[in-house]
């Protein structure tokens, strides 16, 4: 099987890498997008304008309001107040390494818009192997997943686009152990597969997926969609799905079943149509589910009211564990 990720996809460098982390002089947890595009363009870095809102609102299930984007980033609770404006309830805060991961829980734990997700991201587990830290890092985000207000463990799974043969060892180990402590918790489990369709799904039949398991950003086509509607699992849908080269992955939407559709932002990437290449934030989920309501041939209040009622599902409500600090 092969990955039919659409190409062009905008992320130029690997995006949870060391070269993007904070200066001395901001937060730990901070992360900074590139201005330029894969090729070197530089990007436009002024954020779209907003959308219509939306009659049905829904949430945001995989977002990382910790990577600064634009000529005048964000602050995460201007992120969250644009996102309300819009019909866009609340979301799911993803960490990918420990300082992420930490940042989610503690904005999670004050903020009634926000769940977290907490893991090491799969280009990540190779870096700490090699300095001998996967293991210690590995019982943190353990630790972390017990805290109020986490409810999924992610992002995890394999990269075999960012990560050569010699680092797979690692990210198999740390993509295992993440299974279980997602099985552990009862939490849902935020899947990162690029360039790893057949690699991701044998180990999720081998070790037994949990009960709620979600392909980020899905990149696949009909093939990897006739699989998650088989065992159960959710494909969540970025801005990708309205990309011009992008066929496959609105060939899946179609043939998925309502029941197993998301849809997330991966802000500050993967901007979609019109705006691709700007920053992404998400208040602009509303362009993609309009999309994706147009390719499934539905009314988008309809499938506004699947989606949210799906999230609710897989993560539980925004509201049934109140916040324990103060903002």
């Amino acid at each position: 099987m092969t990955d039919e990720r659409s190409s062009g996809d905008e992320r130029s460098g690997d995006e949870r890498s060391s070269d993007e982390r904070s200066s001395d002089a901001t937060p730990t947890h901070v992360r900074h997008r590139s201005s330029t595009e894969s090729g070197g363009q530089t990007r436009d870095l002024t954020y779209p304008p907003s959308p219509q809102a939306l009659v049905v609102p829904v949430y945001d299930n995989h977002t990382h309001l910790e990577i600064a984007d634009g000529q005048n980033a964000l602050d995460y609770r201007e992120h969250l107040d644009r996102a309300s404006s819009v019909g866009v309830r609340g979301v799911v805060q993803v960490g990918t390494d420990l300082e992420t991961s930490r940042w989610s829980a503690d904005i999670a734990a004050r903020e009634p818009r926000v769940l977290a997700a907490v893991a090491i991201h799969p280009n990540e587990a190779p870096l700490l192997a090699a300095r001998g830290e996967l293991a210690d890092a590995l019982d943190e985000i353990d630790e972390l997943a017990a805290r109020p207000r986490v409810r999924a463990v992610g992002e995890t799974g394999l990269d075999f686009f960012r990560t050569g043969a010699e680092g797979r060892d690692a990210q198999l180990e740390s993509f295992a152990r993440h299974v279980e402590i997602a099985k552990k918790h009862d939490l849902a489990l935020q899947i990162h597969d690029r360039d790893a369709h057949d690699d991701v799904v044998d180990l999720l039949l081998e070790l037994g997926a949990p009960a709620r398991t979600v392909f980020h950003c899905f990149s696949g086509g009909p093939e990897l969609a006739s699989i998650l509607a088989e065992n159960g699992w959710y494909a969540s849908f970025a801005g990708t799905v309205t990309f011009k080269n992008a066929a496959p992955l609105r060939e899946a939407l179609v043939q998925l079943p309502r029941h197993l559709v998301m849809v997330e932002t991966d802000a500050p990437y993967l901007t979609p149509t019109p705006f691709r290449g700007r920053p992404n934030a998400p208040y602009l989920i509303p362009h993609t589910l309009r999309s994706m309501a147009e390719t499934i041939g539905t009314d988008v209040s309809m499938l506004a009211a699947q989606i949210s009622s799906n999230t609710e599902l897989v993560y539980g409500s925004w509201t049934d564990e109140p916040v324990t600090v103060e903002g």
